[in-house]
């Protein structure tokens, strides 16, 4: 259907859709080229934002682009990119902090991180994390973002979500929101950006594409699939679908998001339905990213689980870092919940299950008591010993449970971001299921992540800084052959 300017009711050169770090580095680079930029954002401005807003905001050191190609070819495993999207995303990511420098920001290395696979291919690379004012976390990546837009003249609509690309002869010309107001038709002269965010707040897609039950979210829960499905009806193929990041985590009754878990002691076991331990709880970082790169996923168990502890661990502090250590996450940021140094108010409040016994508790839990007290004697058991037989958990963390009262609360599998969605090139052009590009259609950020399987800390900010740059700048010249592209590319990174 063909559609003239004087049906839309805006219009700009670039139509931006979410205001994360990708949306964001998208409108500042695509108008740093000189373009009109319009942003459209789902939420009011007290929830805009995406997961960036409450994320750590860091974005990791590379110290060696060759370096980087490598490690993030090992960190695929057997999902591998193409080439030329690892090339970009290695040369992209290198220039992340020179860039927000350039813009005003106050960057500084926010701690001496150490790769989370250090035994794989290229992890020299990886040379920790860096913040705006150093320090992770208190939305300070995205309100720098959002400040350096808006002081280049970006406009941004709040509370209006899109719902449709509008295609004219198979090139997407712009976007059908709703505004408060009602419908709204946006044109978009030269390219729409889709850095709506991820999918994990979908139950829907989060059954069929992860093949997980209802899981509590870490982050904004404005991640409902939007982009994907505007993507997908737009004629887009879709890659990695099955691929996320998750955390373990505290589920609330009542409650789309979670809390992530970090108890300060070694004093607990995790025990499915039946009353029984099934896998290490607390093994090495590396031995989680060796696990993962294999297929398996001991971290975030996809069955029903309870964590049991008792009145030592309980008094050793929060099981969720307090705001004043990781200010990050929906719960902390956004609905300001500071856990309780105790744990004392979240017993009060019945997320957390007591009894004086352990039979009361697994008669709380609906397991039977003498499975329950069976495991608890087993564990007590080999941490006796000194060696825990059955799932061979270091054995600095054996820390018995013997001093009653004891606890009980049900874990899930905290999803942070999804990582699949529109296929795209190294340009952020979006691709059909032949290859060939959707004109006027591109992608960044966790809508569309790089990441086909395993990351390392920091890489879901770096990507969606590197890539949300790529796609404003191919936006803005939508006329550039495939040389033009590359000499964009090569002297904005340069």
């Amino acid at each position: 259907m063909r559609s003239s300017p004087q049906q839309y009711d805006q219009q700009a050169d670039v139509v931006v859709l979410g205001t994360g770090a990708a949306g964001l580095a998208a409108a500042i680079s695509a108008r740093e080229a000189g373009a009109e930029v319009l942003i459209l954002e789902k939420c009011p401005p007290e929830t805009a934002g995406g997961n960036t807003r409450v994320s750590g905001g860091s974005w990791f050191e590379n110290l060696d682009a060759e370096g980087a190609a490598t490690y993030l070819r090992s960190l695929c495993g057997d999902f591998p990119l193409p080439e030329a999207v690892i090339r970009t995303w290695a040369e992209e990511t290198r220039h992340n902090t020179g860039w927000l420098r350039s813009l005003g920001a106050n960057v500084a290395v926010n701690g001496a991180y150490t790769p989370e696979f250090p035994h794989l291919d290229g992890a020299h690379s990886y040379g920790g994390y860096h913040s705006v004012e150093g320090r992770m976390g208190d939305q300070l990546l995205y309100r720098f973002l959002l400040d350096a837009a808006l002081a280049r003249g970006v406009e941004i609509r709040y509370a209006t979500p899109g719902r449709e690309l509008i295609l004219d002869g198979g090139t997407v010309t712009g976007v059908l929101a709703e505004s408060p107001d009602g419908p709204l038709r946006v044109r978009a002269r030269t390219g729409v950006v889709l850095a709506t965010g991820g999918f994990e707040n979908d139950p829907a897609m989060v059954r069929d594409y992860l093949r997980l039950g209802p899981c509590p979210i870490w982050g904004s829960p404005a991640g409902t699939g939007d982009g994907h499905r505007m993507a997908q009806k737009a004629g887009a193929d879709l890659w990695h679908m099955g691929n996320m990041t998750a955390f373990s985590g505290i589920r609330v009754p009542g409650s789309d998001t979670g809390f992530f878990l970090a108890p300060p002691a070694t004093g607990y076991i995790w025990v499915a339905p039946d009353g029984r331990r099934f896998v290490d709880e607390a093994p090495a970082l590396g031995g989680h990213g060796q696990a993962r790169i294999r297929g398996r996923d001991e971290l975030h168990p996809a069955q029903p689980a309870y964590v049991v502890f008792d009145e030592r661990t309980r008094l050793a502090g929060s099981l969720c870092p307090p705001r004043t250590y990781l200010p990050v996450g929906w719960k902390v940021l956004m609905e300001g919940y500071d856990w309780s140094t105790d744990n004392q108010a979240e017993i009060d409040r019945g997320w957390i299950r007591r009894a004086e016994t352990v039979e009361g508790l697994a008669a709380e839990l609906g397991i039977a008591p003498e499975t329950l007290a069976e495991t608890v004697r087993d564990w007590n058991a080999a941490c006796a010993a000194g060696r825990d037989a059955r799932f061979g958990r270091r054995p600095e963390s054996l820390t018995p449970l013997d001093q009653g009262p004891y606890y009980a609360f049900e874990m899930a599998p905290l999803l942070g971001w999804t990582s699949g969605g529109p296929r795209r090139d190294e340009h952020c052009r979006v691709l059909d299921p032949f290859g060939s590009t959707i004109p006027g259609l591109y992608a960044a950020g966790s809508v569309s992540s790089t990441y086909s399987w395993a990351k390392d800390g920091g890489f879901h900010i770096a990507d969606a800084l590197a890539f949300g740059r790529v796609a404003g700048r191919t936006a803005a010249a939508p006329s550039a052959d495939q040389n033009d592209l590359e000499e964009i590319n090569a002297r904005s990174v340069g």
